[in-house]
């Protein structure tokens, strides 16, 4: 049976900053189809972020998402009856949407501050290649390098 295909979608910028990956965050950070709210977080973490750096907010944002991005990952593989964990490179679209959900995940983990705050923290952390999405990152790519010898079984696409 044929797989449905899957579609690229076309995202339109935000309203601020005119930014496709501003856009793509907000509705990344938002719960219950409250867009306002998650707006408001972002450009909040936004403002934040131009005030504690002095730079301009929006390549600070873009920057610490390439760097919070991971190269390559591990995918689980079946090859005659072991499951191996073979390393692989990881597609641009797939990229985003990690680093986005990794900042998103340790910014909800940390407890006592505004959503914004704890957001523009985790940014400006990843900004400055440091920080546990960075962490997370890295181990990311330690498990791509332990599991180096079973490259050859990637599939080809």
């Amino acid at each position: 049976m044929r797989r449905k295909r899957n579609y690229k979608r076309e995202h339109k910028p935000d309203a601020k900053h005119g930014s496709v990956a501003v856009s793509r965050f907000v509705n990344y950070i938002m719960e219950s189809g409250k867009k306002s709210i998650a707006e408001t977080i972002i450009y909040d973490a936004l403002d934040i972020v131009a005030k504690e750096t002095k730079e301009n907010p929006l390549t600070v944002f873009e920057k610490a998402l390439d760097n919070a991005a991971p190269i390559v990952e591990v995918v689980s593989q079946r090859v005659g009856g072991a499951n191996y964990q073979v390393p692989r490179e990881v597609r641009a679209d797939r990229r985003f949407v990690l680093a986005a959900r990794w900042i998103l995940e340790i910014a909800r983990g940390k407890k006592g501050m505004k959503m914004s705050k704890k957001l523009a923290g985790e940014i400006i952390a990843a900004f400055k290649n440091e920080g546990e999405v960075i962490k997370k990152k890295q181990n990311t790519h330690r498990m791509a390098e332990a599991n180096r010898a079973f490259a050859h079984f990637a599939r080809r696409q």
